[in-house]
């Protein structure tokens, strides 16, 4: 299946760690063939949690079981698989037509790296650790938010998984995230008052912290949570003339805006408000400029 690194498990620790150690100069020194295990595959795919309309995209397709195996496993699911052997392609084009497949599959003679990913939700695949790290990049540019990748064997560097199985061989899942960091202002209407906030995300992966600015008072985004294009987070903060109060925000973040709702509670938080939120990236921050002597931080 997926082109990976001539590794099998009898191989002598010599020999791996020869394989292991193998620098990679160039993307067209692509992984030679070795078929991913059937029972890999359904693991790789149960682990991506195939659902109905999803476009399964197989980075290095081999003779193309993965690709044709989502389509088995899901009516729904139509795949790409992407390969640089032009001999597998055809192999791959010939199963498929031979299974029933050919409508909902494809296989292209293509190089990973000049793959438009921009159709996937779902990305497999078990390539050269060294390709793979590579090839990172490109997904986190290109992938819509939401969309789940799975590896086999080999992890993708500093990027951590958000799931792992290590139940037979290794599988790694994540969910490529939103692009959040940076400047976000947005208006609320807080009793009889329109108030300006200003936030800065900063971001590494799918893990975000932040910092934001109402009037001329700060704080810390408390439990900032991201998974995808949804977004969640707390802010405790008091307002000139009010107690702390404590937003709870959830939304989704589609480019340069997000939308969602706030629930807004007063001392002593027993009745909420909620009320909806839309947020706007911006090229300068509030939240960076001057306060003056007459500000609290936080209350």
């Amino acid at each position: 299946m997926n082109r990976v690194r001539k590794v099998f498990r009898a191989a002598s620790s010599i020999s791996l760690l020869i394989v292991v150690t193998a620098p990679v100069d160039a993307q067209e020194r692509y992984s030679p063939f070795v078929p991913t295990e059937e029972s890999d595959v359904v693991r790789m795919l149960r682990l991506a949690d195939l659902r109905e309309g999803d476009v399964v995209f197989d980075l290095g397709s081999g003779d193309g079981r993965i690709v044709l195996e989502a389509a088995r496993m899901k009516r729904g699911v139509r795949g790409r698989g992407i390969e640089m052997d032009e001999k597998l392609v055809a192999d791959s084009r010939a199963t498929a037509q031979a299974t029933g497949f050919a409508d909902r599959v494809q296989f292209v003679h293509q190089n990973a790296f000049d793959a438009d990913l921009k159709d996937a939700t779902v990305i497999t695949m078990w390539l050269w650790s060294e390709v793979m790290h590579m090839l990172r990049p490109k997904i986190l540019a290109e992938a819509k938010p939401g969309t789940r990748v799975i590896t086999r064997m080999w992890d993708l560097g500093t990027w951590p998984p958000d799931e792992s199985t290590t139940e037979g061989t290794t599988l790694y899942k994540w969910i490529v995230p939103a692009r959040i960091g940076g400047n976000w202002s947005w208006n609320l209407t807080v009793g009889d008052r329109k108030l300006p906030y200003s936030a800065i995300f900063e971001q590494r992966f799918q893990t975000v912290e932040g910092v934001a600015r109402v009037t001329n008072r700060r704080a810390l985004l408390n439990d900032v949570k991201l998974r995808g294009e949804d977004i969640s987070f707390s802010l405790l903060i008091s307002i000139a003339g009010t107690k702390l109060m404590r937003h709870q925000f959830t939304g989704k973040v589609r480019g340069d805006v997000i939308e969602g709702t706030v629930s807004i509670l007063r001392e002593p938080y027993e009745h909420a408000v909620e009320v909806p939120w839309r947020a706007e990236r911006t090229m300068a921050s509030a939240y960076l400029e001057p306060t003056g002597m007459d500000s609290e931080v936080g209350r």
